[in-house]
């Protein structure tokens, strides 16, 4: 018994070394001096927002967007057809570019690096766990059940949709786990991979939900983050701007007119509708640099800090940082280009 204790502490302690070694590697081979923001900022303190954070939050997208790659894989094909590694190395590969380069914008906070690496090794342990699963058992059991989705793959498909679309604008922690799991007990039938499904999938979302009760709790003990920031813009009147859903004007400033808005998902389609109709953007959050991602049918692009293939999309993202001055140009670029706005990444 005391063999085998040790034997299952060994696994645990490699287990642990392996998850943990991405994060070593981050800080040893990903980091660079630190050189201090110097642009200086019309907005006051209270509405500044670390410029390094824009390019950290990438890292927590990127798990917004392998979920949505997952849902696009499954819908048609079956979850060992999904590519884990490629999702796990892309997570922490944008992460070392990205660490590196917001060393030229004020570095990292301490709060927002312990951020990434928390959700990172999350996130491998997950993809891990997942892949170990469906390419073996899961895959017996849907070559078992023959070309032809069972009722609880179109389930599954659907609700990892439905969970993809939910994270663009909602922490993960706050989606029913619990009625997920539910409907598909309620939805089984009597054929073998609905019955696998049903156990393997009401696991995984059961262990979900104990996990997001634990998260959703921590995040309450100290306060959620700010779900709107302040920018100055240009080209549009203030009336044409409170006419726009989910803006609210604050008033004049020397360099424009400032306004409030949400941020996440909402504030990429607010910033996109308004380039569109004229308007440029001259500081958003207090910073004078911005993180974007588009995609576009080519592996690589010029000025991209990073590219990544989607799965179940055909197509790449790439990650470009550019001027708050440039966005708007930027986006209104892309209309006759064969490039399409992904996300603007706010801080």
């Amino acid at each position: 018994m005391l063999r085998w204790m040790l034997r299952l502490l060994l696994v645990l302690v490699i287990v642990i070394a392996g998850l943990l070694a991405p994060v070593a590697y981050t800080e040893l081979a990903c980091t660079a001096p630190v050189k201090p923001d110097s642009y200086d900022a019309t907005l006051p303190p209270e509405h500044h927002r670390n410029e390094g954070r824009t390019l950290l939050t990438y890292p927590e997208w990127h798990i917004v967007h392998a979920y949505d790659d997952y849902a696009h894989v499954i819908r048609d094909a079956d979850p060992h057809d999904y590519a884990y590694l490629p999702a796990i190395t892309g997570y922490w590969s944008s992460l070392c570019a990205l660490t590196s380069a917001a060393a030229d914008h004020g570095g990292v906070p301490t709060a927002t690096k312990q951020l990434v690496y928390t959700i990172g090794v999350s996130f491998t342990a997950e993809l891990l766990a997942k892949a170990a699963y469906e390419e073996t058992l899961g895959r017996l059991f849907t070559a078992l059940r023959g070309p032809t989705h069972a009722p609880l793959d179109e389930l599954t498909a659907q609700q990892a949709a439905d969970y993809a679309q939910f994270l663009q604008q909602v922490p993960w922690y706050k989606w029913d786990f619990t009625a997920a799991r539910a409907a598909l007990s309620a939805a089984a039938t009597d054929v073998l991979r609905d019955r696998e499904r049903n156990v393997a999938i009401g696991l995984e979302y059961r262990f979900k939900a104990a996990y997001a009760g634990v998260i959703a709790a921590a995040v309450d003990s100290v306060g959620a983050d700010q779900l709107t920031l302040r920018m100055i813009v240009t080209g549009l009147t203030p009336d044409q701007l409170a006419q726009i859903d989910g803006v609210t004007v604050i008033g004049p400033r020397s360099d424009g007119i400032e306004i409030e808005t949400p941020r996440y998902r909402a504030l990429t389609r607010l910033l996109r509708d308004m380039a569109l109709n004229g308007a440029d953007f001259t500081e958003i959050a207090g910073n004078d640099d911005i993180l974007f991602t588009a995609t576009s049918l080519f592996p690589q692009a010029d000025g991209a800090l990073f590219s990544f293939a989607r799965q179940g999309y055909g197509d790449t993202r790439h990650l470009f940082l550019v001027k708050v001055r440039e966005l708007a140009g930027r986006i209104r670029a892309m209309q006759s280009t064969q490039m399409t706005l992904e996300h603007v990444h706010d801080y």
